[in-house]
């Protein structure tokens, strides 16, 4: 099979670029809140075994970290879903 027939196979056009575009969006946008919950998480278990008596502290700073964070990736879902249905 001669390779100059597959080109337009793989032709992307604007729809196909808008709908990678929205996925790159989420993937990219979720990447840092994952980590940073999962440090945060690490941290808040490291600070429970050493001082067990700090639990209802640590785990509410460790709530509302994780809600803050998991904002950002929700912002990010909004961005994905905009570029793929209003722009």
């Amino acid at each position: 099979m001669d390779l100059i027939n597959l080109f337009p196979l793989l032709a992307i056009g604007d729809i196909g670029l808008k709908y990678i575009a929205a996925g790159l969006a989420i993937a990219i946008g979720a990447q840092g809140p994952a980590i940073a919950i999962g440090i945060l998480t690490g941290k808040a278990m490291e600070a429970l075994g050493r001082n067990p008596e700090a639990q209802p502290v640590i785990t509410t700073s460790m709530i509302l970290g994780i809600a803050f964070a998991e904002a950002i990736a929700i912002y990010a879902l909004v961005v994905a879903v905009m570029i793929g249905f209003v722009f």
